[in-house]
């Protein structure tokens, strides 16, 4: 279905977690982060899905995160849909799993975090030009920081 140039525009939520189920930790749980059945902490690196896809080298490709960057998010989403071909935005979604100090409410500051800390980082990649413009500039420095805000890392930061 990729390679056959047609226009499939999607967005994935991502939640880090199996939100459906109740918050279980999935492979796009990152890693330290505790979810049901998981309550140590999960061991292992978080699958990259906009990495896997960009492998095949058609496909325009971009990480957004509405609260840490709004305008960044609406350029994404006009690229994509200009996109002559299949395109992939992959939204950073806080969620209730997260387990958000002060509930989600404060959604929009842990997205922030979460970019400062580089624990999402924002891009946009087009295939065409091969170039991958970085619309974050993290400092691995606040990753604590960011974690502190989130209950889900509580076992990390002990």
């Amino acid at each position: 279905m990729l390679s056959t140039g047609e226009d499939i525009n999607v967005i994935v939520l991502d939640t880090e977690i199996y939100s459906n189920t109740g918050g279980q930790a999935s492979k796009a749980t990152p890693k330290y982060a505790s979810a049901s059945f998981e309550l140590g902490g999960k061991t292992r690196e978080k699958k990259n899905l906009a990495k896997m896809f960009m492998s095949y080298e058609n496909i325009y490709i971009s990480q957004v995160s509405m609260g840490a960057n709004m305008n960044q998010c609406l350029k994404a989403i006009i690229e994509a849909e200009q996109f002559n071909g299949p395109s992939l935005i992959v939204a950073y979604s806080p969620c209730i799993g997260h387990k958000i100090k002060g509930g989600l409410s404060n959604s929009i500051e842990s997205q922030k975090l979460a970019v400062k800390s580089g624990h999402f980082n924002l891009f946009r990649y087009n295939p065409i030009s091969k170039e991958t413009l970085n619309d974050s500039h993290p400092n691995k420095n606040l990753f604590k920081e960011f974690a502190s805000h989130e209950r889900r890392f509580d076992n990390f930061l002990k």
